[in-house]
């Protein structure tokens, strides 16, 4: 299964996020410079992730954004199914509908291969993922293009 540019993009922002120190934040602009996306990308995922309530964000002078303690005990395959939706992983119907839809299993079979994907990532928290080797290499993200 492939996951979408939005989710896996939603993915580094909550990697990148989690490893702030307490009580620091990032910009959105900073985020999207850090995960090597555009400016207009990220802020679609950000706007997502808090409505999601896992990232919060503030505007202004001392604005910034920040995962939230339900960001932080997620669990990963609930998060990509959030992002992702709950679209079937093939479609049978729409303009050119499938002469097999009424019968084929295949709908089905994809279906549940799909769900399996999802309940592999179910016992992984944001946390897990951002642990040694790859919470450092998150934080020196900011610094590489100072140096």
């Amino acid at each position: 299964m492939e996951l979408t540019k939005f989710t896996d993009l939603g993915l580094r922002v909550m990697m990148r996020l989690t490893v702030l120190e307490e009580g620091e934040s990032l910009t959105t602009q900073a985020v999207a410079e850090q995960v090597a996306v555009s400016y207009a990308h990220a802020t679609k995922v950000v706007a997502r992730l808090q409505a999601l309530g896992v990232v919060e964000t503030r505007r202004g002078r001392a604005g910034g954004l920040w995962i939230t303690e339900q960001g932080r005990a997620m669990s990963i395959g609930a998060l990509v199914r959030a992002l992702e939706g709950a679209d079937e992983v093939i479609t049978c119907e729409g303009d050119n509908p499938c002469p097999l839809r009424h019968s084929c299993r295949l709908r089905g079979v994809l279906r549940q291969a799909q769900e399996a994907f999802f309940a592999t990532l179910d016992p992984f928290t944001i946390g897990d993922l951002t642990a040694p080797p790859t919470g450092p290499v998150l934080l020196t993200l900011g610094t590489r293009s100072q140096a």
